[in-house]
């Protein structure tokens, strides 16, 4: 399948309020419109996680990090430029984000990816993509497209035809900042 058409297809599921999965730059992960608290909803349903357990969101650049968070601090662009590995970050009061995403103590975690489908994708949605593990919570994160189960994958309205052989990397590392420059560790 070509990129282009795999990334229209997503789109129109995605516009539609629908949830898809697809390959990250990490692992297999389900995604919607971060703006679409319904569409949000449908996913932690269908992983039967608690909406307290937040998701994140990928974006495609500087731009969209400015549209969801009005101060970033600078060490966030220093860890960003210096991480060899995805990394995740979770920064302090998001907006123009579902209220379902975004955690109880105000946070949103969010990484900004390079991967041409994710990135073309977001360019044709001007939004952030929810992103989220492709397993049932509580079950192992799957490494490749074969380990997803046929429940999760049935759950969804649109499967991305994208690199189903590849075996994925790991997880993201995950940084915690805070507007007055704190700064966490959360998982290597």
């Amino acid at each position: 399948m070509d990129i282009n058409s795999e990334v229209h297809n997503a789109y129109e599921a995605i516009k539609n309020g629908g949830i898809i999965l697809y390959p990250t730059d990490t692992v297999w992960g389900i995604g919607c419109d971060a703006t679409n608290a319904d569409a949000v909803a449908k996913i932690y349903k269908l992983k039967q996680r608690a909406e307290t357990q937040s998701m994140i969101c990928l974006m495609n650049g500087e731009k969209m990090m400015y549209n969801v968070f009005k101060e970033i601090p600078e060490v966030a662009w220093q860890i960003m430029d210096l991480s060899e590995k995805p990394t995740t970050l979770i920064l302090d009061n998001p907006r123009n984000v579902a209220a379902n995403l975004i955690a109880a103590d105000k946070t949103l975690g969010i990484r900004i990816v390079k991967e041409p489908f994710c990135f073309k994708l977001m360019e044709r949605m001007k939004k952030p993509l929810v992103s989220t593990s492709a397993n049932i919570s509580g079950q192992p994160t799957p490494n490749s497209f074969k380990e997803i189960s046929q429940e999760i994958i049935d759950g969804v309205d649109y499967v991305v035809d994208l690199h189903r052989e590849k075996v994925g990397g790991k997880p993201s590392t995950i940084i915690k900042l805070t507007n007055d420059s704190q700064v966490k560790v959360i998982r290597r």
